[in-house]
């Protein structure tokens, strides 16, 4: 994974056909999909239950761009080495799910995988300050994590601080929630380079009309990329 600073795409799977993950993967990268953001939910640390590593690992021979496998689950550490297993390129674990970030984050690299942090919206920018050495990329939420479809909360100026202290490392700032054409200028203006999308992807498309994924995934790319 070379490093770069154009606009990424991830579509969030939550939003695809459950009973049809292989076909709606090929699909949405067929369309241009940059990376496959696979949301993993527990139940505990947010009201939602989602994929395990059995999930994740079938998953797995279907995505030919990058797998970005998002944990929001706690406790995060007994679980790496599983993520890592079914094949995981990119784990982010969230900076409120336990008391040692910088250790979740040295044994994702440890590894093999590249580290991410994600941060809810009541989280403050400054709170990462001290781990960007240890981590390739930060997720920004901009909805409280749980459910797909969530109206989008403004966090422009937490993402402009992050791209401040930032600076030249080669670390994505990754924004996750309401995500659509309207939002995605927002963000990518203030300096986000990788933007998840669930809903405004996969909405009105289906495996047999993967054209509207297409569709969908170019209007929130040009709108992003104008704004840059």
């Amino acid at each position: 994974m070379a490093f770069d600073r154009s606009i990424k795409i991830a579509p969030s799977i939550l939003s695809a056909d459950f009973a049809n993950f292989g076909a709606e993967i090929r699909a949405i990268e067929s369309q241009g999909a940059d990376w496959v953001h696979v949301d993993v939910m527990d139940g505990h640390f947010v009201p939602n239950l989602t994929f395990g590593p059995p999930a994740v690992k079938a998953f797995r021979p279907h995505v030919k761009t990058v797998m970005d496998v998002h944990l929001m689950i706690a406790p995060v550490d007994p679980y790496i080495d599983a993520y890592a297993d079914a094949g995981a390129d990119i784990l982010t674990a969230h900076i409120e799910a336990g008391p040692h970030i910088h250790r979740t984050l040295q044994a994702i690299r440890g590894a093999g995988m590249k580290a991410g942090v994600a941060l809810n919206p009541g989280t403050p920018a400054e709170t990462v300050e001290h781990l960007l050495d240890l981590t390739d990329l930060v997720c920004v939420m901009t909805v409280n994590p749980g459910f797909g479809g969530q109206k989008y909360i403004d966090m422009t100026a937490k993402v402009r601080k992050l791209r401040d202290m930032i600076g030249d490392r080669p670390i994505h700032i990754e924004i996750d929630g309401g995500m659509d054409p309207t939002t995605a200028p927002l963000m990518a203006a203030a300096g986000a380079d990788v933007l998840v999308a669930g809903s405004a992807v996969f909405r009105g498309g289906s495996v047999d009309a993967a054209d509207v994924y297409g569709d969908n995934i170019a209007a929130i790319r040009a709108a992003a990329t104008a704004a840059i």
